[in-house]
């Protein structure tokens, strides 16, 4: 079903599915957190994904209300994101996933990369 179709439904659960229904857009509000990043800064630390669809993405993301593009008009320009209130109520929602996951999960079934996100996570929880 595309996000369209969800969209046409007044369930707050289409709404919320259409608003993060790829697999990207909960990776990129882990990562953007509480702070705010430069593009540059979020395709480094996501670099699996195309700049083409990061940029696309985050679009979305705008439309619907999950983050702030911050535009800086110097040279060479700036461009910083940040989650809105919308988008840091998620935080604890995809926390309580994680957790949820890493209850069922089967053993040595993660990267290196996700050991890596956990670590940042407890260090963030500590300040």
């Amino acid at each position: 079903m595309k996000k369209n179709e969800l969209m046409q439904y007044s369930c707050p659960l289409g709404k919320a599915m259409a608003a993060l229904g790829s697999k990207w857009k909960p990776i990129i509000v882990l990562v953007i957190k509480d702070r705010k990043l430069r593009f540059g800064e979020l395709a480094v630390r996501i670099n699996v994904i195309s700049r083409k669809v990061l940029t696309d993405q985050l679009r979305e993301m705008e439309t619907d209300g999950l983050v702030i593009r911050e535009e800086f008009k110097e040279l060479p320009p700036r461009v910083e994101y940040s989650l809105t209130e919308k988008g840091l109520a998620l935080l604890p929602i995809l926390y309580l996933l994680e957790e949820w996951e890493a209850k069922y999960q089967v053993k040595g079934q993660y990267s290196e990369e996700c050991n890596e996100l956990k670590k940042e996570k407890k260090k963030a929880a500590k300040v």
